[in-house]
């Protein structure tokens, strides 16, 4: 077997020496998750040119039995890119965008290009890629991946699943797997893409996609809605789909804590309504027809829901700058609540119907398990999607209050089980949620998982010890 010093001779050779990092401060920002739970130690971390070179680096390790844990930009939440020994995988300098077909509405990258990138090379060609995220200007394409991404726009164009058309993939093994095709019909066999899309580096490495594009929105409209509860949210909800349909391309979910810590914290910030409301929610319409006017369809919708006091205020953005302001207020609200002291964070999903209820009970189990907790709930209530965090009581200690965090997981996944929903929403399995996965799983899904595991990484060195529960028998 080759020894660890072979192994970092051979990738320097070919990928030269200044793009193997051995050197602790050089290799540091590989070694820990963007929110610090978690910090892991490796060999080396190391950054192929192109999809030859990371299938070369991958196939050296193969044969050396040494585990490879790719990376993106590292936004990652669950601890999933951590390394826990072995090779660091940076994709960063694969970051080309090889392809635009306007005609077709496709593009394909690279798995190093940033998310932003991918919208402006988009934009450039007068089309939308409309995956969008707080991180967007340094998570990478690749990383979107292999979480499956969310994100602000899924109500209305779907995960990052449903953008990706074909995929390059480094198998655990070396070999390149090429299903870059640009077809929205194809059913030659499995369709394999969907194996890896989602699998978090645990079955093959990404390292090229083909993704759908989309006309861009002639005119949008944002309002910002003061509510009394959830159940108003989800009634307004339902509304505005059945009138606005495909329009309605966002509908999130800010609970009355969240407003007031982004006002808090956040520079700038101006409240958006008069007095404080229970809920609140933030809307976009948008529309591609030249003739359509979001604006008033948004206005007339909401008066109506005024009038039947299903909304309690209202305000609609009357520029492009006060629209941002409005979404500004949504998308710093993860990073404010970190000035709030310890987070305890759930990505939970439920079945829409349901969402109202979630809250309402979740809210209220927790606050009982601890007085002066703080709940901050938010996040992608057309999707079912909520970021269920907990802030700890004022003055707590912050370490003492995070390790808490399995005892909420039992309150907060427990609800989430029965009311037939999802631990994992957009945010992945990673290390954080693999034994929750192995609580909560249905064993014979599990066992599925674990024998595609053995089939495509049959030596386990892509990414181990995340995402797959280590315990369980397998039927393979």
């Amino acid at each position: 077997m080759t020894s660890p010093a072979t192994l970092l001779a051979t990738l320097s050779e070919r990928l030269g020496g200044r793009h193997v990092l051995t050197e602790a401060d050089t290799m540091a920002p590989a070694m820990v998750e963007s929110r610090g739970l978690y910090r892991g130690h490796a060999l080396a971390v190391v950054r192929p040119a192109d999809t030859a070179e990371v299938a070369f680096v991958v196939a050296a390790c193969a044969e050396a039995r040494v585990p490879v844990v790719a990376q993106g930009g590292n936004t990652g939440l669950v601890g999933g890119g951590v390394p826990e020994g072995g090779i660091v995988l940076s994709l960063v300098r694969l970051d080309r965008v090889r392809a635009l077909d306007p005609v077709g509405s496709t593009i394909t990258v690279e798995a190093g290009v940033t998310l932003a990138d991918v919208q402006a090379a988009a934009d450039g060609a007068g089309l939308l890629f409309p995956l969008s995220l707080a991180s967007e200007g340094s998570c990478r394409i690749g990383g979107n991946l292999a979480t499956n991404a969310g994100g602000t726009a899924v109500l209305a164009y779907g995960n990052t699943r449903d953008l990706t058309l074909g995929l390059e993939v480094v198998l655990a093994d070396g070999r390149v797997w090429n299903g870059l095709k640009a077809l929205r019909k194809n059913n030659a066999g499995y369709d394999l893409k969907h194996l890896f899309v989602g699998s978090e580096g645990t079955l093959g490495i990404v390292t090229a996609a083909v993704l759908k594009l989309f006309p861009k929105p002639h005119a949008r409209a944002v309002a910002f809605v003061g509510l009394a509860s959830p159940q108003a949210a989800l009634a307004l909800f339902e509304r505005l789909r059945g009138a606005a349909g495909a329009d309605l391309t966002a509908f999130e979910y800010i609970p009355r804590f969240g407003l007031e810590i982004v006002l808090k914290h956040l520079a700038g910030a101006r409240r958006p309504l008069d007095g404080e409301h229970a809920a609140y929610a933030l809307i976009e319409l948008s529309a591609t027809r030249p003739d359509a006017a979001p604006d008033d369809e948004l206005t007339a919708l909401l008066s109506g829901a005024i009038e039947e006091g299903l909304v309690d205020d209202a305000t609609i953005a009357s520029s492009g700058t006060q629209a941002e302001a409005l979404w500004a207020l949504r998308e710093n609200l993860s990073e404010v609540q970190g000035r709030e002291g310890g987070s305890i964070k759930h990505d939970v999903s439920v079945p829409l119907g349901r969402l109202a209820d979630f809250l309402d009970e979740a809210t209220a189990a927790c606050e009982a398990a601890m007085p002066g907790l703080r709940v901050c709930a938010f996040g992608h209530f057309g999707d079912g999607n909520i970021h269920f965090n907990l802030s700890q009581p004022v003055g707590m200690d912050k370490a003492a209050y995070l390790a808490e965090w399995g005892r909420f997981n039992r309150i907060v996944h427990d609800i989430v089980q029965a009311m037939d929903g999802s631990i994992a929403a957009e945010h992945g399995i990673g290390r954080i949620k693999r034994d929750e996965l192995a609580r909560y799983g249905d064993p014979v899904g599990l066992d599925l998982m674990r024998c595609l595991k053995k089939a495509l990484d049959p030596n386990g060195i892509l990414n181990p010890g995340k995402v797959i529960p280590s315990e369980g028998a397998s039927g393979c």
